[in-house]
């Protein structure tokens, strides 16, 4: 294994509160800032700084070698890399994967994303979650060691960031133009076919999918399951949506505060009301509690992992989930008409509720999680027994 060395340019962390962690740069030089956030992931660098629900943090990985399995575009759960900084313990320059098509840390440089390498990720993710997320400045310098106005800058720029209640970044990161989507998940090879993501030969349900930072593993699943997918962006209207005569409706996930999120809330709430089966995930989850009267909340450093257990509280089942928000709601505040469904070991929040007098649930967390667990990927065939149960009804 062959690990970024000591010659690589000097860079620090600095985060708001004063904290400084010095290390090397593994990406490209320059000054980044954003929320710094931990995620418990064993693997799945790749998906995680793809996934646009990461816009505007600053990513430590937890685990201790990132890069082992380079980087493919099969991968990517977006167009680009769309986290702002990333902070790791050792990182490998060459990848050992049949797959990799190029090393992590020439994408970041190709992409210009400021990382950090040879810090201490435990002391860190434990001050994080002793103080909470908080504002932070990756700085990298480009040859040799940083400067003390290097380091005034960042310290300016972790000071300076603000904070993420209030933030809509849903309108920031989601599609401009609407587009179909079809394509399933990977399949292993065959004997009629080569391994690859499949298209379902059958996809009688059409659902519209509110694109608030839309994951493409998420597209899949919902393909897999029959779905045929007309994504549009975030700021389309309800009637918009209802004109292109939609089985269901998908509200995705995605980055930034629900609360801002006011043409998101409108739409869960006309859907509510016009009992279009309804499907919500992470920021998804989140504005549909607030589209039924419910509130949000800042969590103090978030759930960012793949290993988070959550309880179907009907039926006590366990199940092992991948998690990436920062924001939950307050279950105290859900109306009568909400029943709770799931709810998270770690910390007691609420992880997914139902409706009893629409056809509409969400979940917090990521049942599409690629890779990580699969437990709770069922919620996609939910989705469309509601559509089909619909679909029967307005046909008696």
């Amino acid at each position: 294994m062959a690990l970024l060395t000591h010659k690589r340019p000097e860079a620090a962390l600095v985060l708001s509160d004063g904290r400084i962690f010095r290390g090397r740069s593994a990406g490209a030089p320059g000054l980044a800032s954003g929320e710094t956030v931990f995620n418990t992931s064993m693997t799945g660098y790749q998906e995680i700084l793809t996934d646009p629900s990461y816009t505007g943090q600053l990513v430590t990985l937890t685990v201790a070698h990132v890069g082992n399995t380079g980087w493919n575009a099969e991968d990517m759960e977006s167009r680009a890399i769309a986290a702002a900084g990333l902070i790791v313990n050792r990182m490998t320059e060459v990848p050992s994967n049949a797959r990799s098509e190029r090393p992590l840390v020439e994408v970041l440089r190709a992409e210009g994303i400021v990382a950090i390498t040879d810090i201490d990720t435990r002391a860190l993710t434990m001050h994080l979650r002793s103080t909470g997320a908080q504002p932070g400045a990756i700085v990298a310098a480009e040859k040799g060691d940083l400067t003390e106005a290097d380091l005034e800058k960042a310290k300016a720029a972790a000071s300076s960031w603000g904070r993420m209640e209030g933030q809509d970044l849903a309108s920031v990161v989601t599609t401009k133009a609407s587009y179909e989507w079809t394509e399933g998940t990977w399949q292993n090879a065959t004997a009629e076919r080569a391994a690859g993501f499949v298209t379902p030969a059958e996809q009688p349900y059409h659902v519209v999918a509110y694109d608030f930072g839309i994951k493409k593993n998420i597209l899949r699943m919902l393909a897999t399951a029959g779905v045929k997918v007309t994504v549009v962006p975030a700021r389309t209207s309800f009637d918009e949506a209802m004109a292109m005569n939609p089985d269901g409706i998908f509200l995705s996930n995605g980055p930034g505060d629900p609360a801002p999120c006011t043409y998101a809330i409108e739409v869960a709430k006309q859907a509510i009301a016009a009992k279009v089966p309804l499907f919500g995930i992470c920021l998804g989850h989140q504005i549909m509690g607030l589209a039924v009267g419910a509130k949000t909340l800042k969590m103090k450093f978030g759930h960012h992992g793949g290993n988070h257990p959550v309880e179907d509280v009907r039926t006590h089942r366990v199940y092992i989930t991948s998690q990436n928000h920062g924001f939950a709601v307050d279950a105290e505040t859900l109306p009568e008409n909400a029943v709770v469904t799931h709810r998270s070991l770690f910390d007691g929040s609420l992880q997914g509720f139902e409706l009893t007098d629409a056809p509409a649930f969400c979940f917090q967390g990521h049942p599409e999680a690629s890779p990580g667990p699969h437990d709770i990927s069922p919620l996609f065939a939910h989705f469309v027994e509601l559509m089909a149960a619909k679909k029967a009804a307005s046909a008696n």
